[in-house]
């Protein structure tokens, strides 16, 4: 687990200061406005990519909000987070054992197994308004081979209300974009700390 969330943290320290730069509070705003009629196709690539880049996902959302207004900012949203889950989870299922004997020990990966068949739709669930912890998640969960009609389910569950909420964000404060953007920023931060116990639990 902390091998993976390490790899996450790495790109981030990596890639994070040019990332947001691009997408800063308003610039996400900026983006989506100039490419209107396909700035939509492109925050749902960008959200795929966040399971390899530190874009910031809830930030993107609440943009989105922005743009389109809420509910069509919520779906597009959505469709990014789930497209970024299926692939992580999908990823991880092709690379299976010979990943697995990698990260894990024989140990390791039983319990993990164990986990993800008694509390693995809880883990996607809770987490998925944190940052770092989706992506670890979902990537745990195909090493795991969690059933992936109960993984989808999951994945739908939590993501759903959680666009809803950060695209509410950015468009209750579309006259002033940034604050709304912001406040979708530093919300998922405040969740980490709560996430990460009950993980442990």
């Amino acid at each position: 687990f902390l091998m993976c969330a390490a790899l996450f943290l790495l790109t981030f320290a990596l890639f994070g200061q040019d990332v947001e730069h691009l997408l800063s509070k308003d610039a996400a705003v900026g983006l989506f406005t100039e490419l209107r009629h396909m700035g939509w196709a492109v925050a749902v690539v960008l959200l795929v990519l966040d399971l390899f880049f530190p874009f910031p996902a809830s930030g993107i959302v609440a943009a989105l909000g922005v743009v389109y207004g809420f509910l069509p900012g919520a779906m597009i949203g959505a469709a990014g987070m789930i497209g970024a889950g299926v692939t992580g989870y999908g990823l991880a299922r092709i690379l299976g054992d010979r990943a697995c004997g990698w990260l894990f020990s024989r140990d390791e990966l039983n319990r993990y197994k164990r986990f993800f068949d008694r509390w693995g739709a809880f883990a996607i669930i809770i987490s998925r308004a944190a940052p770092v912890l989706p992506e670890v998640m979902v990537i745990l969960a195909g090493f795991s081979k969690m059933a992936f009609s109960r993984f989808v389910m999951s994945l739908s569950a939590s993501a759903i209300p959680v666009a809803l909420l950060f695209s509410w964000m950015g468009a209750s404060s579309a006259e002033s974009p940034g604050i709304g953007i912001a406040a979708a920023l530093l919300f998922p931060l405040l969740l980490w700390p709560i996430c990460v116990k009950i993980a442990r639990i």
